[in-house]
């Protein structure tokens, strides 16, 4: 990352307040809909509402890294298993990344609610998958 950023990682005792982090994100999630002029919002924030809708119904079940651009920025998750201590996701583009997808932020949040489905959202356009991996392939339904 620049050297003006942060990089933060849980520990292993740290990834067990994933599912408290994650019920603090669907609990702001409807603010984050709501947005006004004003609003700071960082593309980020969108990580744990994807996360949810990619360990669900139509999510897949590779494992790998996962760039995702929204209007508001960039962000990168990890889908499957992942180590204690390893990061589950991260702010910007990842060095290596397995798979991409784009999607607007709306779409991202209404994910993270179960409507639609990942795969829905790909077989009718509203999310475009690019990689040649088995990741991105999964993730196009291939």
């Amino acid at each position: 990352p620049p050297a003006a950023a942060s990089v933060y990682a849980l520990t292993a005792r740290g990834h067990g307040l994933l599912p408290v982090l994650a019920a603090l994100a669907e609990w702001g999630a409807p603010a984050l809909a709501e947005r006004r002029p004003t609003d700071a919002v960082r593309a980020h924030w969108f990580a744990l509402p994807l996360l949810r809708a990619l360990e669900g119904p139509g999510g897949p079940v590779a494992t790998g890294v996962l760039d995702v651009r929204l209007d508001e920025g960039e962000f990168h998750v990890r889908t499957g298993m992942t180590a204690a201590g390893d990061p589950v996701y991260g702010d910007g583009p990842a060095a290596h990344a397995d798979a991409r997808i784009a999607l607007d932020a709306e779409l991202c949040l209404a994910l993270g609610r179960g409507e639609p489905t990942f795969a829905e959202a790909v077989e009718d356009g509203r999310i475009v998958v690019s990689g040649d991996g088995a990741l991105a392939a999964e993730l196009r339904g291939e």
